[in-house]
């Protein structure tokens, strides 16, 4: 599968030129953020941790071993990419116990920089955000048409698509889940089916942005839309004095598409009609997913783009700063920027 059929197409016109994201782990920085107060005392330890080529479960086995403490007994938040520089909180459940010696965990791809006692543990999707630092090497673009783009990008937003590493290497994951759907069968290791249902959702959520993007309305809402607020799991119908709300227009309140589960699709009008269709076309991966029992959730179309700022060290490279919601992907914003090459590949077949 290619990158249209598993994302779908830009929203802001074609990429301003061509640039390597990733050319080392430094390119590409996340940090966590966590608004959680911590105590100083309790029984769990948190940990802050810088890590590179690492990705977060190899992390957590690293500190479960220095610990001595069983992996379930190690928390996280979120997932980090292996290939970046990310610093992220963990937590160990320590009850009665010392702060254990973790220096065996560290080494050149993982650092502890912060040591916290709590008394509860963390929790996944417990963090509000994650803020990114991205180096675009090997710029090959009209400075002008970039820096118009980056405006735009600032007030509008990007659609709000999963990225590609969702997905596996050309769409892996969601051939498998698709097998897997076709046969009515769950994996039964628990990591490989918690991956495979969550690219098959992923795909049919992504499937249903790009129709909106196709017609236009991903950014604004219609009659029936589910609409939410940036930070908020709930959602509520898009009357006409709802699709008219102000905050629409300061990127606060987003239509919503369909994380697909249990029952039908709880949108009216077009945006139902719309939504269903993406389920009649793939029937066996809808029914898959309610037969797995998850249940019918909404995302936002529209991703706002949080303090993007931007400067150029050197004539060919361009650093973004930005922060995004948990669970999105900074690749939406870069898309929407340049094509990438792949690292070691600078030149352009096109002139820019």
């Amino acid at each position: 599968m290619n990158e249209l059929e598993l994302l779908g197409p830009r929203a802001h016109g074609e990429a301003c030129g061509q640039a390597v994201l990733k050319a080392t782990a430094g390119d590409f920085q996340v940090d966590e953020v966590l608004d959680i107060p911590l105590s100083g005392t309790g029984e769990h330890l948190w940990l802050w941790v810088e890590k590179r080529g690492l990705n977060t479960e190899e992390a957590a086995r690293r500190l479960a071993r220095a610990a001595g403490v069983s992996q379930r007994n190690i928390s996280y938040a979120g997932l980090k990419d292996r290939q970046a520089l990310t610093r992220q909180w963990f937590s160990l459940h320590l009850p009665g116990k010392a702060d254990p010696d973790l220096s065996a965990a560290e080494g050149e791809t993982l650092a502890i920089l912060k040591a916290v006692r709590h008394s509860r543990k963390l929790q996944r999707g417990a963090h509000s955000a994650n803020g990114f630092t991205l180096r675009l090497t090997g710029l090959k673009a009209d400075r002008a048409a970039l820096e118009l783009r980056l405006q735009h990008l600032r007030e509008q937003g990007v659609p709000n698509y999963y990225g590609l590493q969702r997905f596996g290497w050309q769409g892996g994951n969601v051939a498998d889940a698709r097998a897997f759907a076709e046969r009515g069968e769950l994996p039964e290791q628990r990591n490989t089916r918690s991956r495979l249902l969550s690219a098959a959702r992923s795909y049919l959520f992504n499937r249903a942005l790009a129709a909106r993007v196709a017609e236009g309305s991903w950014n604004r809402a219609q009659l029936g839309d589910l609409l939410a607020f940036t930070d908020s799991r709930s959602f509520f119908m898009a009357g006409e004095s709802e699709c008219s709300d102000p905050r629409l227009a300061i990127l606060d309140l987003h239509p919503t598409g369909p994380l697909w589960g249990e029952g039908a699709s709880p949108a009216a009008g077009a945006a139902h009609a719309q939504e269903q269709g993406i389920a009649e076309a793939e029937p066996a991966l809808a029914a898959w997913l309610a037969k797995a029992g998850m249940a019918h959730e909404r995302r936002i179309l529209r991703l706002p783009i949080a303090g993007l700022t931007w400067h150029y060290p050197e004539p060919e490279i361009v650093q973004l700063q930005f922060v995004l919601p948990a669970g999105c992907f900074a690749t939406a914003v870069v898309r929407e920027l340049v094509d990438l090459l792949p690292a070691g590949q600078t030149d352009s077949p096109c002139e820019f």
